[in-house]
Formats: C-alpha cells, sequence, structure tokens
C-alpha cells in the first residue's frame, strides 16, 4: 500500500530507535526498577525479568507492525487492517483515554523533576539536615501553587515540542534528550562507583541472593518481574503504534524491538549502579518511590564532594528520562486527533494542551486542596488511583488487544502480521513463537490482571 505524502515521516532509524526508547525509558526505570531488584534477589531477579522482557517484547512488535501497516494512530489502525465485518475499530478509544490517564499524574511527577532540578541548582537543599530534606518535599507537596505550577511547565513543553512537528519537533527534541540522559547517566555512574564503599553497594544490588529470593518467595519474584516488564516497554496505549506509523519499511521490526528493550533496560540496570552504591557508602537504606529520590538522595549528595553538580545532574537525567515519555504521549494524542478526527496539528495541540492541563489538577492537588481523597485508604492519593488505573487496567488490557488482534484469525491475523514484521532487512520474527503468543500470554496477562486486584486490596 502505498504511503500518503501528506504523512509526516521520521527522518531517520536512530529517531525511531531513540524516540521509542524514549517513550519506554521514565520514572519507573529509576525509582522502582533498581529497588524491586535489589529486594527480590539482586543478579536472580535480573536474569528472570529478562526472561520476562524477552516474553512481553512480542506485544511491543505487534505495536509497531499495526502502525507501520497502517500508517495511522490506534484509533484508526485497526479499522484498517480488521476483516470485514469485525469490530475491532471499536477499540481504538482505548490509545486516547489510556494516554491521558497516564498523563493525568505522569505530567505532575515530572514537574516535580523539573522543579527540583532548580531547587538542586539554586542550592535551596545544600545544608538541610535529613528531617529538614524530607520537610522540604512535604512542603513542595502540599503547596497547591507549587504543584500547579511544575504541571503547567510540563504540560507547555511537550505541547510546544508537539505543535512544531513530528521531524523537528518531536523527533530531534527527543534525540537531544536522549544523548543527554546516555552522557549523565554515564557520568553518575562513574562518580557513584569511586565513592567509598560503593562495592557494597553492587553486591547487594546485583549478585545473586538466593535467601532474599527464597524468602519473596519464586512466585512473587516472577509477577513482579513479569509486572515490570510490562511497566518498562510502555505497550497497550498504542504510544508504539504511532512511532511504527512514522517508521519505513526498511528494516524488519523485530530487531528494532530488541534494540530498543536493550536500551531500556540498561538505562535501568545503570540507576541502580547510581543508587545503590551512593547509598551504602553513606550509610543510608534504599527505599522506593518520590522518598529515594526527593529524601534519600538528596541527603546524599548534601554529603558528597560537589554534591550540587551531581544532584542537578541526577535531577536533569530524571527529567530527560520523564519528559520523554511526557512528549511521547503527547504525540499519540495528539495524532489521535490528527488521524481519527482529521484535525490541523496545530489545533490539535491547543485543544488537548488545555484538556490535560485541567485533567491533571486533580493529581496536583491530590496532595493538598483534596489530600483528604484517600482512594486505598491512609497515604493513598489521587495518583495512586490515577496508576493502578493505567497500571493495572489499560497497560495490560491493551497489550491483550493487540495479541488478539495480530494472532487470531478473526483479527488482523498472524500471517499478515508476519509478513509486516519481516519487512525489510534485519532479524525475522520467530515463527515458532505462535502458540506461545496465541495461548499462553493472554492468560498471563489475565492473570496479572486479577493479581493485580488481589494485591491492591489485600494490603
Amino acid at each position: 500500500m502505498a504511503e500518503k505524502k501528506s504523512r509526516e515521516m521520521l527522518s531517520s532509524r536512530l529517531g525511531f530507535l531513540l524516540l521509542s526508547a524514549g517513550c519506554a525509558i521514565g520514572l519507573g526505570n529509576v525509582w522502582r526498577f533498581p529497588y524491586i531488584t535489589g529486594n527480590y534477589g539482586g543478579a536472580i531477579f535480573v536474569g528472570i525479568f529478562l526472561i520476562c522482557l524477552l516474553a512481553v517484547v512480542p506485544i511491543m512488535i505487534m505495536e509497531f507492525a499495526v502502525g507501520r501497516a497502517s500508517r495511522r494512530n490506534m484509533g484508526l489502525a485497526f479499522g484498517r487492517l480488521e476483516p470485514k465485518g469485525t469490530y475491532w475499530h471499536r477499540f481504538g478509544w482505548w490509545a486516547l483515554v489510556g494516554s491521558y490517564v497516564l498523563m493525568m499524574f505522569y505530567t505532575v511527577v515530572t514537574g516535580w523533576m523539573l522543579l527540583y532540578c532548580w531547587y538542586t541548582a539554586s542550592g535551596a537543599l545544600s545544608g538541610l539536615q535529613p528531617a529538614e530534606v524530607g520537610a522540604f518535599f512535604g512542603g513542595v507537596l502540599g503547596s497547591a501553587g507549587t504543584q500547579v505550577l511544575g504541571m503547567t511547565l510540563v504540560v507547555l513543553i511537550g505541547s510546544g515540542i508537539c505543535a512544531m512537528g513530528v521531524q523537528k519537533g518531536v523527533e530531534r527534541v527527543v534525540k537531544i534528550m536522549m544523548v543527554g540522559l546516555v552522557l549523565i547517566l554515564l557520568a553518575l555512574v562513574g562518580r557513584a562507583l569511586l565513592l567509598p564503599g560503593a562495592m557494597e553497594g553492587v553486591r547487594f544490588y546485583l549478585v545473586p541472593d538466593v535467601d532474599k529470593f527464597l524468602e519473596q518467595g519464586v512466585f512473587n519474584v516472577i509477577s513482579a518481574a513479569m509486572n515490570q516488564s510490562f511497566f518498562c516497554l510502555s505497550v497497550g496505549i498504542g504510544a508504539m503504534t504511532i512511532f511504527g506509523s512514522y517508521q519505513s519499511k526498511e528494516h524488519a521490526l523485530t530487531g528494532e524491538a530488541l534494540w530498543i528493550t536493550l536500551f531500556n533496560t540498561l538505562v535501568g540496570i545503570f540507576a541502580g549502579l547510581i543508587i545503590f552504591p551512593a547509598c551504602f557508602s553513606f550509610g543510608v537504606a534504599p527505599n522506593s518511590g518520590p522518598g529515594l529520590v526527593f529524601v534519600t538522595l538528596p541527603n546524599i549528595f548534601n554529603n558528597m564532594f560537589l554534591g550540587r553538580l551531581w544532584g542537578t545532574l541526577f535531577f536533569i537525567l530524571m527529567a530527560f528520562a520523564a519528559l520523554s515519555t511526557v512528549i511521547a504521549v503527547f504525540e499519540n494524542i495528539i495524532s489521535y486527533s490528527v488521524d481519527v478526527w482529521g484535525m490541523p496539528r496545530r489545533r490539535a495541540v491547543v485543544l488537548h494542551m488545555i484538556g490535560l492541563w485541567v485533567l491533571s489538577l486533580p493529581c496536583a492537588l491530590g496532595f493538598n486542596v483534596w489530600s483528604d481523597f484517600k482512594p486505598f485508604g491512609p497515604d493513598s492519593s489521587v495518583l495512586d488511583l490515577e496508576d493502578f488505573i493505567i497500571s493495572n487496567h489499560m497497560l495490560p488490557l491493551g497489550g491483550l488487544f493487540f495479541l488478539l488482534f495480530c494472532c487470531v484469525r478473526y483479527g488482523w491475523g498472524w500471517d499478515k502480521f508476519i509478513a509486516e514484521t519481516d519487512t525489510g532487512e534485519g532479524l525475522k520474527f520467530p515463527a515458532w513463537l505462535r502458540p506461545y503468543l496465541t495461548y499462553v500470554l493472554p492468560f498471563v496477562i489475565l492473570f496479572l490482571f486479577v493479581m493485580g486486584y488481589v494485591d491492591r486490596f489485600s494490603r
């Protein structure tokens, strides 16, 4: 099928790889992956995670294939490829709703990163005692004006970059961010490994710990690794579909997906080589989530030689990781309006800039004005509810849509999926995986979906 001349394409293979990697690389790589690795058996968990990652990569490949074959966003892609008389096109809205739910809290958390770039560089955290650093973060969360300011900056940045177009805006900016992320990451890893006692942290992180593995339980470790795999690859809401639609047919898609997965995994592993050596060097217990990034690590930087410099670089790294995801998902939202509604790009940008700003307010105000709303009991917030909806519903179920669409004869079908995936130079898709993808992985996804509820409401 000839490609429409009016559709803007990515300018290079590197742009496609970095843009897709930028969408996948996010905050989960830094404040979740290292922590669960250290607590689920070190190298044992890494090995299980890599196996689970390879088990989920085919869904990423399917998203790319659907996008490239249709040259459309998920909103129209199913409709263009489905057999006549079927109803796959009715799931197209999943891309828009899923992207919105993700951005409703991701814009707020990314705003924290931007604010902390300034706080660290300006010296606002320098000289504070450990309790004062924690109180400072509590003050940031408790200020409605500060929360809205950070979120607004992120919405304006994401919208402005997408308004510039695919090549001049999205591709060019994310390329720069990914190169900057790699350079800062390597510099921080080098600095962390040179700290006194750093190797103790490396051992805790990467040396196999059979006792911890058995203590957590084989099932719990595998479940955590599989959940992390879905989260890391950002599949299920059509973000990879839109990048596939911008990609040429010169290269087969299996190899491209593996390169992106490798890059994404290395960022997560290297993040741990920053965090654990630093924590063990200064005798600080590593924790998970916002407490790690905004309380534990600033305390470490305060006691490190040239700590303000290293702290600023760390938050720039975090900001790049978060913003690359924001820009990629913004592009998914805007492309939906362009493809499905026929809306000019700039008008779509303005529409969704306003929509995202308004719908991000509940999360921004959930730590202050609306802090009494606790959907899952004490210590929960609007952010936890929105994260539960996207992580436990929209990502796994969206992945299931793609899986069934590409594997069953009532959808696009296996043969057409393989033909599109293998078009171009490079590694071909292993056809022997068909029974696994058709009969095993769908039940794994449904099982994880159910276990998400069990885990959430059994606490």
